[in-house]
């Protein structure tokens, strides 16, 4: 079982037109590729979008018993599919169904004039499916036959490259198990683990990753000994387990963020004090820290380097799941040093203003892996 890396990801939606309209006008995603019932797709409405190595399907159930449409009701919009690219789609759902994982999908075969796609699908987390996509020909054709292609206008800025890791919220007490899940049935390494505790709020966090390194998962769940926060709340509003945010890499997050906030796109704000103490903490940046600090991007360091991140507001009204923009200069974690940075700031700010309330914790999109 070789997993190459992210083939697609599913997003099950409410009215996948008015989710299309926001990623293509306002993310630069392209429409590429259209499917339902009269491609094949029972019951359904499909669209697929498309920038650099990203391929993203919008889908909306058309009846109240459509498997989209009890998601929707059940979880709000959101990821409902990871897929997986293999080399044997057929192989990788035997030997994982050997390895304990639940199938859900047998394998399928569509056939085109240039191409031969092979899918099944198994149990991931919570409600949320991983889809095994083997390919042969044609890598244009995303499901011949039952999702129609057109061709994208390429116009316009793309800024986005691929999708570098998807961070997964999980409920109290079953970070271990899902780690171990990944572990021992899809063959992942634990690249990464922390605890973090600001503002009375606490949360352990471990990362996942495939033995290609194309497939990055970052587990988190809240400490339920210390009080509610922002991972609470997305339990509450998701009704369990799901993805809390996309990790988009870009080469240029100066110009992309430039771009997205251009075209309506609302990112989480940053206080000014954060870039007071900047170089202090990651040492000397390369970009202009006044257009950093006008952008509100935020910078840390590992061992490898810098990392640049950026986190969108939820464009969902269950306040659920958002978008990150990162770029990486080296780095190889996500940005955890930025969680204490932004509390610290808030307080030095409160504290120049003559402020005595107590320092909120983060907003939603400030603390996250």
């Amino acid at each position: 079982m070789d997993i190459r890396g992210i083939d697609h990801i599913e997003l099950f939606v409410g009215d996948a037109r008015q989710a299309a309209f926001y990623f293509d006008r306002a993310v630069g995603f392209q429409l590429c590729g259209r499917g339902g019932p009269e491609t094949g797709l029972a019951d359904q409405r499909s669209l697929l979008l498309s920038q650099g190595d990203i391929r993203m399907v919008l889908t909306t159930g058309l009846t109240a018993e459509h498997p989209t449409s009890r998601y929707v009701q059940r979880h709000g919009d959101g990821v409902a599919v990871v897929a997986l690219e293999v080399d044997d789609a057929a192989g990788a759902y035997a030997e994982l169904l050997r390895r304990g994982a639940a199938g859900v999908t047998p394998p399928t075969t569509f056939v085109g004039a240039d191409a031969e796609v092979v899918t099944a699908e198994v149990g991931g987390f919570g409600d949320v499916l991983h889809r095994l996509v083997s390919r042969r020909g044609d890598p244009g054709e995303f499901l011949p036959g039952a999702v129609e292609m057109t061709p994208p206008d390429g116009g316009g800025d793309k800024p986005l490259a691929e999708i570098d890791h998807l961070a997964i919220c999980v409920p109290p007490g079953q970070l271990d198990e899902t780690v171990r899940h990944y572990r021992e049935v899809f063959g992942f390494a634990e690249i990464f683990e922390e605890h973090v505790e600001v503002a009375g709020q606490a949360m352990n966090s471990t990362v996942v990753q495939s033995p290609s390194g194309r497939v990055t998962l970052v587990l988190l769940e809240p400490d339920s000994s210390r009080r509610p926060g922002q991972l609470d709340a997305f339990l509450d509003q998701h009704v369990g387990a799901g993805v809390q945010h996309l990790g988009l890499r870009t080469d240029d997050i100066v110009t992309a963020v430039a771009a997205l906030a251009d075209r309506g796109v609302r990112f989480a704000g940053t206080p000014a004090s954060y870039y007071d103490a900047l170089e202090a903490r990651v040492g000397r940046v390369d970009a202009p820290l006044d257009r950093l600090r006008d952008l509100g991007v935020l910078v840390d360091r590992d061992h490898g380097g810098q990392l640049l991140q950026i986190f969108t507001e939820s464009m969902h009204v269950r306040r659920t799941l958002f978008l990150e923009l990162i770029e990486r200069r080296g780095a190889r974690t996500f940005g955890s040093g930025n969680i204490r940075a932004l509390y610290e700031a808030k307080e030095r700010e409160l504290a120049a203003a003559g402020a005595n309330a107590p320092v909120a914790a983060p907003t939603p999109q400030e603390v996250r892996a």
